[in-house]
């Protein structure tokens, strides 16, 4: 007997596919991987944080195979105390409260406050593409806390969810389908673009005009490059 594993079936020939006995295995969750990474440190007596092994979670893209080697290359490093900053800064990783402050600069117009929250993630070396995709995941949590049916939904810790909810409740759902198609457009075009940087920042000022009557605590900003609501 032989066991074929792949997470391509359509690539296999009919003709091999029609003799076998075919088993279709769910992809793993970020709260299953990271129920069993809490497991593996209270057996191993290592004091991990619920956000640290999330985040491990996430990283591993539903790989539990994954998830295991970076946990243990990063309880290597840290020792028996594992936190949510020590995985942001060892996996490179772009942490939460970038996108949280950068989506407050949004819905409060402060356009200057943006461009210097994207210089600091330029000087930090983190690719620009990244930022765009957790933008977009971003922005796609938002809108999913718009209903209590759908938070279900989110692959994220309780501590994490609620702030995504409080956040939630300062745009509709209006605006945040505008800031998708606005991140989308510029997702598509950013590996095409000769200056990346600006594409970066044309998104986020455009997904900043779009909070002009759409958001439902609208903050005036002296600072802003967006003109107060009725203004033209």
């Amino acid at each position: 007997k032989f066991i074929l594993a792949t997470t391509e079936k359509h690539k296999i020939i009919p003709t091999i596919l029609s003799r076998c006995q075919i088993f279709d295995f769910k992809r793993i969750t970020v709260k299953d991987i990271a129920d069993y990474l809490a497991y593996v440190a209270k057996s191993e007596g290592v004091d991990a944080e619920e956000e640290a092994l999330h985040l491990i979670a996430q990283k591993a893209d539903g790989a539990m195979r994954d998830a295991l080697s970076f946990f243990d290359q990063l309880v290597s490093f840290s020792g028996n105390s594992l936190t949510y900053q020590t995985v942001t800064e060892q996996l490179n990783i772009l942490d939460h409260t970038y996108y949280f402050r950068i989506m407050d600069q949004i819905l409060d117009r402060d356009t200057a406050g943006l461009l210097l929250s994207v210089d600091e993630i330029m000087n930090r070396r983190f690719d620009g593409q990244h930022f765009l995709i957790g933008l977009g995941e971003h922005l796609r949590n938002l809108l999913v806390c718009q209903d209590a049916s759908t938070l279900q939904l989110m692959e994220v810790s309780a501590n994490l969810r609620q702030k995504y909810s409080d956040q939630a409740g300062r745009c509709n759902a209006a605006f945040l389908i505008k800031a998708l198609e606005i991140h989308n457009q510029f997702d598509q075009s950013y590996k095409i673009s000769n200056n990346k940087r600006l594409q970066i920042e044309l998104a986020l000022m455009l997904i900043c005009t779009a909070t002009v009557g759409a958001t439902l605590q609208p903050a005036e900003k002296k600072n802003s490059l967006i003109p107060p609501d009725g203004v033209k």
